[in-house]
């Protein structure tokens, strides 16, 4: 997909499309423009009432021949505005007008089209955004994130795919000169986002039989020789972890015939010597049959998604690699299946963490945090500024906090703040649950150092209790995204969260 900026009018533009829009009853400039020069064609759709003044509703105009440098005119609702006085947008309204769009304009046979969304700022309409006041550039990566994310098919496994989208060009116009230049750094950045989003959705949802460890270093690999030697990768197999003395890692995947494997890539986009790196740490069980506690068939090809936050953290590096972000990130994939097997762990057994901690597994369906412990231990080498893991860890999460936002644990406080406001920012949200010394008497063992459950009271802020043991010697998060990380139903499919939040928080920590 191709984005620029212009600085010009309705009027003068010739493209395939005009997107514009509607703030309840009231068109903005740019499709006032147009509704004067073709006879009150768009205002007439406000007053018989075939736009309604919801936010996204929309309505397709083609003109006449003779009367358009644009061939077709795309009129969105931004919705009703929360002050008429002031006309104030909620930002809420104004993603859902962008989302509309761009999904209308993916299906449509348009190849290029032109967005006049800027005219917000023309008319100074202010955007209200989670309590404080959304500037041009911050709607302009809304914009790019938005029509990325509607132009994504799955087509891997599918003898007669859909057809992609035809639309290959979108220019954001603007009235103001001087806001092009920010708008332009702004589109590069929600393209990459949006495009790191898309690589996210595309490995989460691959079968298991195809997404397998070895597939995702793999695609490390992949990544890498693509981004100009910013990116490296590299992984370590069985016998590499073992003498590491991985055993929490290895409990997991020695009940499958796919190797697991560490994978580590490394993107320096700074120059500054030494410079500490952030960590992502992503949870890769590229499928989860709970082991020898079998979970139930009910919905278990959904376990396909347990690799999620591993998909998030290479959806990240490539958006970061993308818009060659000046920073330095180091992502480790702790990669494997979990299969019941004749050598498969058991509930009972006890396992040596690399950190050299004992663990009483008491539950072989809560292997995520046995593969992310040896990570987080593994993570220490490289003396990292902050880490953060991202896991699909627990149904207990998505009891809490539903399908909106993904649960956040710190051992330090304004790593936490950084993560909440990255959220925030990018509409990507997370809500910090306790991370309290009281939990942490749940995992008390007989038989070792901790047990791998903590029981039903909890279950998502007991996990995040065991991970935080494993690390101690630097600052931590970690983000439980079971409930964001796809959607059942008739939508089933991999949703590309938390991307947007991950990235925004590393180019701002």
């Amino acid at each position: 997909m191709q984005f620029s900026t212009k600085n010009i009018d309705v009027v003068a533009q010739a493209t395939q499309c005009a997107v514009v829009f509607a703030l309840e009853d009231k068109l903005l400039a740019s499709a006032k423009a147009i509704d004067k020069l073709h006879g009150g064609a768009l205002s007439a759709l406000i007053a018989n009432k075939d736009l309604k003044p919801k936010a996204g509703h929309k309505r397709w105009i083609t003109l006449a021949p003779s009367k358009r440098p644009y061939q077709r005119v795309l009129l969105v609702q931004l919705g009703k505005s929360d002050d008429k006085k002031a006309s104030k947008l909620k930002s809420d309204n104004l993603l859902a007008a962008l989302s509309s769009a761009a999904t209308a304009l993916s299906q449509s046979p348009v190849k290029d089209a032109t967005v006049y969304i800027d005219d917000l700022f023309s008319q100074n309409i202010t955007v209200e955004h989670n309590g404080t006041t959304a500037d041009p550039s911050w709607v302009a990566e809304q914009l790019a994130i938005a029509v990325q994310k509607a132009s994504y098919r799955y087509t891997e496994t599918k003898s007669k795919p859909d057809a992609k989208p035809a639309l290959s060009k979108i220019t954001y116009a603007s009235s103001n000169a001087a806001r092009v230049k920010g708008q332009r750094l702004a589109l590069v950045r929600g393209a990459a986002i949006g495009s790191g989003i898309n690589y996210t959705r595309e490995l989460g949802n691959l079968p298991p039989n195809i997404c397998t460890p070895s597939f995702l270093a793999d695609q490390g690999k992949a990544l890498a020789t693509s981004s100009s030697s910013a990116l490296t990768c590299r992984s370590l197999d069985h016998k590499q972890m073992e003498k590491l003395g991985m055993g929490a890692f290895l409990s997991v995947a020695k009940g499958s015939s796919e190797e697991g494997k560490l994978i580590i890539m490394e993107y320096k986009g700074t120059t500054v010597a030494n410079s500490k790196p952030h960590v992502l740490v992503g949870k890769g069980i590229t499928f989860d049959t709970g082991g020898i506690s079998l979970k139930p068939g009910a919905a278990m090809d959904e376990m396909k998604f347990d690799m999620c936050g591993a998909a998030s953290v290479f959806g990240s590096m490539k958006a970061l690699v993308e818009m060659k972000a000046k920073v330095h990130v180091v992502a480790l994939i702790a990669a494997a299946e979990n299969m019941p097997a004749g050598n498969a762990s058991k509930p009972g057994d006890v396992v040596t963490s690399m950190s050299g901690q004992t663990i009483e597994i008491l539950n072989t369906d809560a292997e995520g945090r046995l593969v992310l412990c040896d990570a987080l231990t593994y993570a220490e080498r490289f003396k990292p500024k902050s880490v953060v893991d991202i896991a699909t860890l627990t149904g207990a999460c998505v009891v809490a906090l539903g399908n909106h936002a993904c649960g956040l644990y710190s051992n330090h406080q304004p790593m936490a703040e950084k993560l909440l406001a990255a959220g925030t920012f990018s509409n990507d949200k997370a809500w910090q649950m306790p991370l309290w010394d009281e939990y942490q008497k749940q995992l008390d063992s007989n038989f070792a150092d901790m047990a791998n459950i903590g029981g039903m009271p909890g279950g998502s802020i007991t996990a995040a209790c065991f991970l935080s043991r494993f690390a101690k010697k630097y600052h931590w998060a970690h983000l439980d995204i079971a409930g964001i990380a796809w959607q059942s139903g008739a939508k089933k499919g991999a949703t590309g969260r938390p991307v947007a939040l991950l990235v925004n928080y590393l180019l701002n920590a």
